[in-house]
């Protein structure tokens, strides 16, 4: 890095040494989970949950953010970020950073983790280890539930290389011997249908006593592949698996954007190919052949030790000692005192810690809102919802009861679309008006609004979240949601609502921050608050909690407040392409990423703004597509003693973190923080469970 002149009007704060790389930074938070595996204090289960969500990260990292370098590349299109980094020169460090990943995933899987599982009961059997009940028991299996579903595909010139499933489970096997029809051409793919179990339990009573075992599919095919194949020899049975580009591209400008949407939806099973993993026993001639057919080059092959497919290896045994103790979440204390949701928030505003506090308030506000008759209207933004959703199913019961239902569906949710598509059908079944948002731009903001009557008025209620409503994930996520009939607050979601479903010009708000319009400018102009009040020798404070901080004009005024010395400590789980203690520059700013049981997803901005104390609670993270190019909401928490909750318990807690925390260098590693000397072991997410969950 080069040497940094004390002058501080002599940096060029456009210096590319002064940014980290977007894709490296998140490559980085992927081997944070990773190092979660090998934490003894997480209970073992756990462990290898951890192992199996980073080969899930790692999957959709390759699907997109690979993809489009790659494409980058390809097509020469696409100009560096901040850190001036090329698409080949980030590539290369991928493949590097990302092969030396690999293998200590499967180190850790094979010689840590299954060891200790074997130890406790719990056993993946490999073939080898089969006794003759349960090889006749696979055998069976294999003939009655395996057999009749697999597609062999000889290679032959009818049968050129079929083009596989983005993802999916295939075999290549070699052949000895003719077929019925005089073809020799030694080679056949077996593709894995998704419709199997990747895992399959083995029957207790051919188990030992009070084991748990499980067989792979992977190892009942091979055992058998040459059933598949009468008269032949298959001389070997070796996995495989492609990745594809799986980003959808779908012009905006359609007249029908869901079924412009769900057409794309099939090709993200067969975009091109962006990596290959194979076996690692897996002769080089048929590697070869492999990266032939998909036209990738040694870069993009993983050679494996174990099943190439680890992210569909989640299973659950009934072992509380493996797992973490379960809890119940906490239901605020209005809401227990009252009768109903609106007699709740009529008495003050509620603030909502999740997955510690309830989601449960919320779903109950939509499902007596449907049914209550003193409601009109009720409007909502959908980005995540899942499948089977209560949130749906009560909107779908006011529509039908003659609420006025007004829900913007976001379609383009990644992975999502299909199931925001159906939801989308059945509201509008319902008798719902379903809105898509605004052209170009993502609606990520989360909000809900109900109007109902009030003597002979009317009055809003309205709920805000960091989060989506999706009640799977909210039992997973960390993030805040406030309820509140607070009336400015109210008429600023209103006008969002009205922005979104109508035109005109950008509405003007009395305490909400909205993107596109005043969020970014209102950072800039809080930022420079305090770096004007630093200047000035008075005190100054920024402490904020995102998921990612990727914004060059928000990092370059961070830079700016630090050099004025502004004390800054930023809480990022994931990407952060700002450098830290950079001595002249960011040596008052400190980076911590928290990984640990749940899912941190708060977002939480604070100025400390002359003593006034600025608390905010936003659906944005700092970042370029946030700010410019989604709808997001960031409102005020205005109640004190709801602030000073906010201040201690969602961003103090995480400052004081020495376990689960990981501190950004100025080089862009990451150290595990440690408890020094005799201080006590302090985990923020712990502390949590202990103060507000419901206990274990």
């Amino acid at each position: 890095m080069n040497d940094i002149a004390s002058d501080h009007n002599a940096i060029d704060l456009n210096n590319p040494d002064y940014y980290l790389n977007r894709e490296l930074s998140l490559l980085q938070f992927n081997l944070r989970v990773l190092e979660q595996a090998m934490d003894d204090n997480h209970p073992l289960m756990e462990r290898l949950n951890f192992l199996l969500i980073f080969s899930s990260n790692m999957d959709e990292f390759f699907e997109i953010r690979v993809a489009g370098l790659k494409n980058k590349l390809e097509t020469h299109t696409g100009e560096p970020g901040p850190d001036g980094l090329l698409a080949d020169e980030v590539l290369t460090e991928i493949s590097r950073i990302t092969h030396e990943a690999v293998d200590r995933q499967y180190h850790i899987l094979n010689n840590i983790l299954l060891p200790a599982l074997r130890e406790e009961g719990v056993d993946f059997l490999r073939r080898e280890d089969w006794t003759r009940e349960q090889a006749e028991w696979v055998k069976k299996y294999f003939r009655e539930q395996i057999y009749p579903v697999l597609t062999p595909i000889a290679l032959d010139p009818s049968h050129p290389f079929p083009r596989l499933v983005n993802k999916s489970l295939n075999f290549i096997v070699p052949l000895d011997g003719k077929d019925a029809f005089g073809r020799s051409t030694g080679l056949a793919i077996v593709p894995a249908p998704r419709s199997l179990p990747r895992l399959i339990r083995i029957p207790d009573e051919i188990s030992a006593d009070g084991d748990d075992n499980f067989v792979f599919l992977s190892s009942m095919i091979h055992a058998h592949v040459s059933d598949l194949f009468p008269g032949m020899k298959a001389t070997g049975c070796y996995q495989f698996r492609v990745t594809r580009n799986a980003d959808l591209e779908v012009d905006e400008e359609v007249e029908d954007l869901a079924s412009a949407l769900k057409g794309q939806l099939l090709s993200r099973r067969y975009g091109d190919e962006v990596r290959l993993e194979v076996a690692d026993n897996c002769p080089r001639h048929l590697i070869d052949y492999l990266l032939e057919q998909f036209e990738l080059t040694e870069h993009d092959l993983y050679e494996v030790n174990g099943p190439v497919n680890l992210a569909r290896m989640f299973t659950s045994v009934n072992r509380p000692r493996l797992h973490y103790p379960p809890f119940t979440p906490k239901l605020p204390a209005l809401i227990r005192k009252t009768e109903t949701v609106f007699d709740a928030i009529d008495q003050g505003d509620i603030l909502m810690h999740h997955p510690f506090e309830s989601f449960q308030p919320v779903v109950n506000m939509l499902a007596e809102a449907a049914r209550d008759p003193k409601v009109l209207a009720i409007k909502q933004t959908l980005y995540r919802t899942g499948t089977k959703s209560e949130i749906l199913d009560h909107l779908e019961t006011a529509a039908r009861n003659g609420k006025e239902v007004t829900a913007i569906v976001e379609l383009r949710a990644r992975f999502d679309e299909e199931s925001n598509i159906e939801g989308a059908r059945r509201l509008q079944e319902a008798g719902a008006i379903v809105v898509y948002g605004v052209v170009g731009y993502k609606t990520h903001a989360k909000m809900l609004l109900v109007v109902r009557r009030d003597g002979d008025g009317i009055k809003r209620y309205a709920h805000l979240g960091t989060g989506n409503y999706h009640t799977k994930t909210t039992k997973l996520y960390t993030d805040y949601g406030l309820m509140t009939s607070d009336i400015g607050i109210c008429q600023d979601v209103h006008k969002i609502f009205q922005e979104l479903t109508g035109m005109g010009k950008a509405a003007r708000l009395k305490q909400l921050k909205h993107s596109p319009f005043t969020l970014h400018p209102s950072l800039i102009e809080w930022i420079e608050f305090e770096t004007e009040q630093a200047m000035a020798g008075k005190p100054a404070r920024i402490i904020a909690k995102f998921n990612s901080l990727t914004e060059e004009k928000i990092m370059q005024a961070l830079y700016r407040a630090s050099q004025a010395g502004v004390q800054i400590d930023l809480i990022v789980r994931g990407i952060c392409c700002l450098r830290p203690g950079i001595p002249g520059l960011s040596e008052n700013i400190r980076v911590r990423s928290i990984v640990g049981r749940f899912l941190e997803h708060t977002r939480i901005y604070h100025f400390h703004h002359g003593g006034d104390d600025l608390v905010y609670c936003s659906s944005a993270d700092w970042m370029d597509r946030n700010l410019f190019n989604r709808v997001e909401t960031c409102f005020p928490v205005n109640d004190p003693v709801l602030k000073a909750q906010v201040l201690e318990q969602g961003l103090h807690f995480y400052l004081r973190d020495n376990s689960r925390a990981w501190l950004l260098q100025a080089d862009g590693n990451y150290l595990k923080a440690q408890p020094e000397g005799d201080e006590p072991v302090f985990i923020a997410q712990q502390e949590l469970l202990e103060n507000l969950g419901g206990g274990h």
